[in-house]
């Protein structure tokens, strides 16, 4: 089956409605970006890894949008700290990191990485308020949102887990998280925008990024209320990551059904469509 060449408008937009809780829960928004139309056969799944890229830089336009009419930006100079180990991280890795673990197993394994991180990091004793955080957790938040380029590890997951084990409860770790993810998610829209606006994209395919963009925010913009999300049990969270990851690992083995990129023995087809 030939392969697509740009994006569908109701996939976007169902994506876009995926990433909002996907970005802000501790899930992996990459990993289900990616797995759902893999699973469902969309054609998202069939584009090639640079117009995959697209969709994602407009969802994460969406989600940065929506934390900015938040106002996220209380403590500059903590969230310059936060932000500087994932773009430092990012300039340098950027390449390697979607050469080498964009397959199928490869975010299995970050499901499952992150999932340890979560139940261990839950441990810690909780006694912390986000107003009490220090540059020493902002420098810990970062190395964590470093950590979370590798697709599956999830970066709200992974700072969860940082402030969890710095002592911040589990609704201030969760607060953390969302504090920290503006500077980021930001600087990595304006970053590949750009690319995007070198290649010039077709009108319709400008209009399905720019209703996945609207969906992700309103989506997000609705996950930011959910405040009970913020005290379910970590180890629930990582549950569900495993079996998501399990279920991943099962699939990969068998033959792709809809002429998408489900390879039977290794990732190494996955280079020529690469997975984000």
């Amino acid at each position: 089956m030939p392969w697509p060449s740009e994006p569908r408008l109701a996939e976007t937009v169902a994506l876009g409605l995926l990433q909002g809780p996907a970005e802000l829960l501790p899930i992996s928004s990459t990993a289900h970006v990616e797995l759902l139309p893999w699973l469902l056969g969309w054609r998202h799944a069939r584009l090639d890894g640079a117009r995959r890229k697209e969709v994602a830089v407009a969802l994460h336009a969406g989600t940065a949008a929506a934390l900015a009419r938040r106002g996220a930006l209380a403590r500059p100079a903590f969230l310059a700290v936060a932000t500087a180990p994932p773009s430092l991280a990012g300039l340098v890795l950027e390449r390697a990191i979607e050469r080498r673990l964009g397959g199928p197993r490869a975010i299995a394994a970050g499901l499952l990485v992150g999932s340890v991180a979560l139940v261990i990091g839950d441990r810690a004793p909780a006694h912390r308020s986000a107003a009490a955080a220090s540059v020493a957790d902002a420098l810990w938040l970062g190395a964590a949102q470093a950590a979370a380029l590798a697709p599956g590890v999830s970066r709200s997951g992974a700072t969860r887990s940082a402030g969890r084990a710095r002592g911040f409860t589990r609704g201030a770790a969760a607060e953390l998280s969302i504090e920290v993810a503006l500077p980021v998610l930001a600087g990595a829209t304006a970053l590949k925008g750009l690319r995007l606006a070198r290649r010039r994209p077709p009108r319709r395919t400008a209009g399905a990024l720019a209703a996945g963009a609207a969906a992700a925010a309103a989506s997000t913009a609705g996950a930011l209320r959910l405040e009970r999300a913020a005290t379910v049990p970590p180890a629930a969270w990582a549950a569900y990551r495993s079996v998501l990851a399990l279920a991943v690992l099962a699939l990969a083995r068998r033959p792709p059904r809809h002429g998408g990129f489900a390879p039977a023995r290794s990732d190494r087809p996955l280079r020529e469509n690469r997975w984000r």
